[in-house]
């Protein structure tokens, strides 16, 4: 029977979704479990020129960013997840559409909208951990770890109206975590959220 799941860390820049996910996995595999790691943006050409625009500091429209990131998801439902779930692996996603609607919400488009249009179109999380932590920190965190800065997302006052769409997300797949704490206590929590997510489904009566 299939019993492929799907799991995404959501929250804004520097909130510990890579860090987490990597636990998570090392953890899942440990218990035997299929995991298949993804990212949202992909590396496919829709994801590249979103990270090439968000690297160079270039903004487009609102409405233009946002089919870029919808037609990067298409291909990532349609060659990555539904595939994996098909294949009965547990699939944990480094963003997924509660990002857009929250980064593309910041942007002044309409998040209740962004909302019900993903949740039409796409696979429903089985759970999505939105790690919560305040912008100042979470971009302190990204100046710490290095790598390649983002510019167009990187920015205090835009991740703060990110991070309150965030936190007044209420869906019945989410859940809120703080991610002000120490690592091991954050991946604790997730541990047994992801415990529940993935208990066994019921088997419907004949």
């Amino acid at each position: 029977m299939n019993d492929g799941r799907l799991v995404a860390f959501e929250g804004i820049d520097g909130a510990g979704k890579s860090t987490q996910l990597a636990r998570l996995a090392a953890a899942l595999r440990a218990q035997g479990r299929s995991v298949v790691e993804t990212r949202e943006p992909t590396d496919g050409p829709w994801g590249r020129r979103i990270r090439a625009m968000a690297r160079a500091g270039e903004r487009v429209a609102p409405a233009e960013e946002l089919r870029w990131f919808v037609e990067d998801r298409r291909e990532h439902v349609a060659q990555v997840i539904r595939p994996a779930i098909a294949a009965g692996a547990v699939v944990l996603t480094d963003r997924y559409f509660l990002s857009t609607v929250a980064y593309q919400g910041a942007r002044g488009l309409d998040p209740e909208r962004l909302l019900a249009e993903a949740e039409a179109e796409f696979p429903l999380p089985d759970l999505a951990l939105v790690l919560d932590v305040d912008p100042a920190a979470g971009l302190a965190r990204v100046s710490t770890r290095g790598g390649v800065a983002e510019p167009a997302f990187e920015e205090e006052v835009f991740l703060a109206r990110a991070a309150a769409i965030f936190r007044a997300l209420d869906r019945p797949y989410v859940r809120h975590v703080d991610a002000r704490r120490a690592p091991d206590e954050i991946a604790a929590e997730i541990a047994a959220l992801v415990r529940e997510a993935l208990a066994p489904r019921a088997t419907p009566r004949a």
